[in-house]
């Protein structure tokens, strides 16, 4: 089969000291953040695998730490290999066989994907790499698959010229192998091995294993705690809901220390949606005894019980906004970054629901402590002019970066969505922000009463559990 050049994007990596890096991917700057040096690198492999499993090919990358500059190949199952140095980025294509007619090229049903043309390659250059034939990707797989320990190896030490020392510990417990995936429980292959009794153990299904993978996702380590903000301007717009599925979601594979948390200037909807508890007291109140959490030595998380609402099984915590139609109490920016300080000492997440006014100071100081924004929005058009104003007006607002890497939730409000509709939302908001994510509709959560995951359908909960992973990936 003949080959021909095609483009790719332009990547460039940078590890700056022992807990950050950056991948820039033609211009767009993606943070890395881990707790040590090879939890920096283990990210940026990741990362750009991720990337070459997507476009189905090695990605050319160049690299950049203390140590000088490098370039490397990146292949789809996770190997790493060193590439020559001098030559320029422009003058490497890479080159993949051509797509047959009638085949599909491969593409990411949530990421947002930009490729720049390279110039043609000058004769002098030196023969191009071209790529081993993969095995095709699962087609509902929508999660990265994990990398090999020697191929982590293999890039951390390209990336910080660390070849030449000693092994470690560390060393030697990333070479242990991959846990085993343990047997199927879904579908077919979990009923036969029940009948078999497990003397025939069938390995899980590609719609199981994209469940695992989301679960794992959810359940990464995180680098102290996080806040989620969940935004749409427009009443209706499924915030609460999303607030509150975000949290549990959380909370249920994460084993809790998570917060759904309204954070509307004066009085919102999340404290009726919530379960209920013993008492009725919202932000307002724990406002005001915040005198009592300045001290960590004499303060536990059990103190907070009083004006947070525990969500039974969900394993996550509630925080309501004001509810009396008659109060003149409110939370300005102040208020808001006071109780998100203290908030943030007893939580690992904070899933944070805003109101409908952007130009309220406490929406823009939730907006600034983000680490991850999630647009939110039926599809409908008034809630989806909605999300597509608020981008362009945070966008202007200088909070561009944060819109790149958002996550638009589209949800189904009834059970037969505008598909034209739906397809208009995916290419607007897939430009704007690094995932877009589809939610179905379910008639458990239409009444508006306080959310029960019980009543949900599985196919709902699977959806909210894949958002979250998408969610997570940004954390």
């Amino acid at each position: 089969m003949s080959q021909e050049e095609i483009s790719q994007p332009r990547i460039h990596v940078i590890v700056r000291g022992s807990t950050a890096g950056e991948v820039l991917v033609d211009g767009l700057s993606h943070p890395i953040v881990a707790a040590d040096d090879a939890g920096v690198r283990e990210e940026i492999i990741a990362h750009v695998t991720t990337r070459a499993r997507v476009s189905g090919r090695a990605l050319y990358i160049t690299t950049e730490d203390e140590s000088g500059q490098g370039e490397l190949l990146v292949h789809p199952d996770g190997r790493v290999e060193g590439v020559g140095a001098g030559v320029p980025p422009q003058t490497r294509p890479i080159l993949v066989p051509p797509v047959e007619d009638g085949q599909a090229e491969p593409v990411s049903a949530v990421r947002r994907e930009s490729a720049v043309p390279f110039p043609p390659e000058p004769a002098a250059s030196p023969e191009p790499v071209q790529r081993e034939a993969l095995p095709d990707l699962d087609e509902d797989s929508l999660f990265p698959m994990p990398i090999s320990a020697p191929a982590s190896r293999s890039l951390a030490g390209a990336l910080g010229g660390e070849s030449a020392a000693p092994p470690t510990l560390a060393d030697f417990l990333d070479s242990r192998p991959e846990p085993p995936a343990g047997p199927a429980a879904w579908g077919w292959q979990g009923t036969v091995r029940r009948l078999s009794a497990g003397l025939i153990s069938p390995t899980p299904g590609s719609g199981e294993r994209a469940h695992r993978a989301a679960v794992t996702t959810v359940q990464r380590s995180l680098n102290g705690p996080r806040t989620i903000v969940v935004l749409n301007p427009k009443g209706g717009a499924h915030k609460t809901t999303t607030t509150l599925l975000i949290a549990a979601t959380l909370g249920m594979y994460r084993g809790g220390y998570t917060l759904a948390w309204d954070n509307n200037e004066t009085m919102g909807t999340l404290g009726v949606r919530a379960q209920a508890a013993r008492h009725t007291n919202t932000a307002v109140d724990l406002l005001r005894a915040l005198d009592r959490f300045t001290d960590p030595r004499s303060v536990r998380v059990g103190d907070l019980d009083n004006y947070v609402r525990a969500q039974g099984d969900a394993q996550f915590d509630a925080l309501a906004s004001d509810l009396d139609p008659a109060g003149a109490a409110s939370i300005d920016a102040d208020a808001f970054r006071k109780l998100h300080a203290t908030l943030s000492r007893f939580y690992r997440v904070l899933v944070i629901d805003t109101g409908n006014n952007m130009r309220a100071s406490n929406w823009e100081a939730a907006v600034e402590t983000a680490d991850q924004l999630v647009i939110v929005s039926t599809i409908r058009e008034d809630t989806a002019y909605g999300a597509a104003s608020l981008l362009d007006g945070l966008r202007q607002k200088g909070h561009s970066d944060k819109v790149d890497q958002a996550v638009t939730i589209l949800a189904s409000p009834a059970k037969n969505a505008d598909e034209q509709l739906s397809e208009r939302l995916h290419d607007h908001f897939g430009q704007l922000t690094r995932a877009v994510v589809d939610v179905p509709y379910d008639p458990a959560l239409v009444a508006g009463g306080p959310l029960v995951i019980d009543a949900l359908a599985p196919a709902t909960r699977e959806a909210w559990l894949r958002a979250t992973a998408a969610i997570a990936e940004g954390l």
